[in-house]
């Protein structure tokens, strides 16, 4: 709408609904609403609305005029009708259907003079009722939004045909136009809602608001965290003379993380190799076998670490023997003390041929109490069809342990874990190892640069790198996640990577 005939805007203020704006709110509802007593606000509803709610009711001042203003309460959506009335709503001077424990704010007016239209000032009040929805953690906003227009083509067209028609620019209603504008989304269609409004031959549409931050409330307490502080560690190969030797390099790194208050700790792939040194007179698959005995020690150690230190453990990958069969697993050691495993699902050329490793079955995402996680071992993450299984069961981060040699086998697993953090709007966490093991076969040369990273939205850093360590460099990296920038990116990026999928054309689902 042009704005040419606006005044001109010195100030705008938003502040809280006074009984003393009545008489200047008064010719506000006579301009738009009529004359007629029963068509407007009265001074007793108004006063009504500010004893039991009055952080609801809002003015918007331009240049110290009332250019608008926005009515609202709270209500137990669980207790609404399906089919419920403006009356129901408003009807009732003393609003029973306020309530200070409910669950979502109810939308009862918004209001702009006509002179002031144009300006956005709209948008501004149903901004102040979206973070009033989150300050208060309520489910979301609901109303019942008019169709105006629907009268000049109710002959042709059921309201739900004229919702789809709006939607898709077949048909212009300025005030549904608006309201799906901001983020609000259509539920069902409202009959007999608001008596009189001819223009809408009396139906409205409910529309709803989602709180994405909304936190059920409980009775149990709850640590579940939005802030996650990753820890990586960029493990070097070097001999060492026994389990305990090394047990006690892994303590080192979870003690050092666990000192900056890291809520993980992730090893790479097949950090425990250098235990393979004393067996170099065997064959390669006999030597791995043993270095599989050693899995479950180094599993328990981890397990105790994780409780004495306070920190989530992901064990990177040892060899683990099944029914005589060779596999690629690692263990989640969680703080609570529980442990949970998984398995590598791709098995390179190279394991397969010189180990005779076989393929894992299962994979899944992991509920922590730093939300929920998956994890993929190295050659796993260049099948992005496991990521987006995990992200459609709602993972926030992918710990991915890797283990490569040269810059080619290291740059496969970097830019396809770039590419499932935005394909996937989730973080993902790579560690792998640097250093030499001549005296060990098949691991004799390895390459790393161990990184965490993000989609690649405003939230987040433009070349998706929150960080990284220096290349073939023992060290340990920490970065610090943020998961409710996940949820404003599932909902309000600038693209939708996880909702805008063609289900309608393809699908990918897991076997059974």
């Amino acid at each position: 709408m042009s704005t040419e005939n606006s005044p001109k805007i010195e100030q705008i203020e938003l502040k809280y609904l006074s009984l003393k704006d009545f008489e200047v709110l008064k010719e506000v509802f006579v301009e738009i609403y009529g004359d007629v007593p029963d068509a407007y606000w009265q001074k007793d509803e108004l006063k009504r609305l500010i004893d039991i709610f009055p952080e609801g009711q809002v003015v918007i001042l331009v240049n110290g005029d009332i250019a608008g203003c926005a009515f609202s309460i709270i209500v137990d959506y669980d207790k609404l009708s399906d089919n419920h009335t403006y009356d129901d709503i408003a009807g009732d001077v003393k609003f029973k259907n306020h309530t200070g424990d409910g669950d979502m704010l109810y939308g009862i007016d918004v209001i702009i003079r006509k002179e002031y239209r144009g300006l956005k000032l709209g948008r501004r009040l149903y901004d102040y009722r979206k973070e009033l929805t989150e300050q208060l953690n309520l489910k979301g906003i609901v109303f019942g939004g008019r169709i105006p227009n629907y009268h000049k083509v109710s002959n042709r067209f059921t309201p739900k045909q004229y919702i789809q028609n709006v939607r898709t620019k077949e048909i212009d209603d300025p005030v549904l136009n608006f309201q799906l504008s901001n983020d609000f989304r259509p539920v069902r269609i409202l009959s007999n809602y608001l008596d009189g409004d001819k223009d809408s031959r009396e139906y409205a549409v409910l529309m709803q608001w989602d709180n994405i931050y909304y936190e059920k409330k409980t009775k149990v307490p709850s640590n579940q965290k939005s802030e996650v502080r990753l820890g990586l560690v960029q493990w070097q190969m070097r001999p060492y003379r026994s389990l305990e030797e090394l047990l006690h390099q892994v303590e080192y790194f979870v003690e050092s993380l666990s000192g900056y208050r890291s809520d993980f700790a992730l090893f790479p792939e097949f950090f425990n190799a250098p235990l393979m040194s004393k067996y170099n007179h065997l064959s390669e698959p006999d030597a791995i076998r043993e270095l599989a005995k050693y899995t479950e020690p180094v599993k328990n150690k981890m397990a105790e670490l994780s409780i004495a230190y306070n920190i989530n453990i992901i064990s990177g990958s040892m060899p683990e023997i099944i029914d005589n069969k060779l596999y690629n697993v690692g263990y989640l050691c969680k703080r609570d003390g529980s442990i949970e495993r998984y398995e590598k699902i791709h098995v390179t050329p190279d394991e397969a041929r010189v180990w005779g490793m076989q393929r894992g079955s299962e994979f899944k995402v992991f509920d922590t109490d730093c939300g929920k996680i998956g994890i993929l071992i190295c050659y796993d993450v260049e099948f992005p069809e496991l990521s987006r299984i995990l992200a459609k069961e709602g993972m926030d981060i992918l710990f991915v342990p890797f283990l490569t040699d040269t810059q080619n086998g290291f740059s496969r697993v970097k830019l396809c874990a770039q590419a499932r953090a935005v394909e996937n709007e989730c973080y993902v966490a790579i560690a792998g190892s640097v250093g030499n093991l001549p005296k060990v076969h098949n691991m004799d040369i390895q390459y790393a640069q161990s990184a965490v990273f993000t989609p690649s939205d405003f939230a987040f850093p433009s070349d998706g790198i929150k960080a990284q360590t220096t290349p073939n460099t023992e060290m340990i990296l920490i970065a610090d996640v943020d998961l409710l920038a996940l949820r404003e990116l599932h909902n309000f990026g600038s693209v939708k990577n996880l909702k805008d999928i063609r289900n309608d054309l393809y699908t990918l689902k897991r076997h059974k």
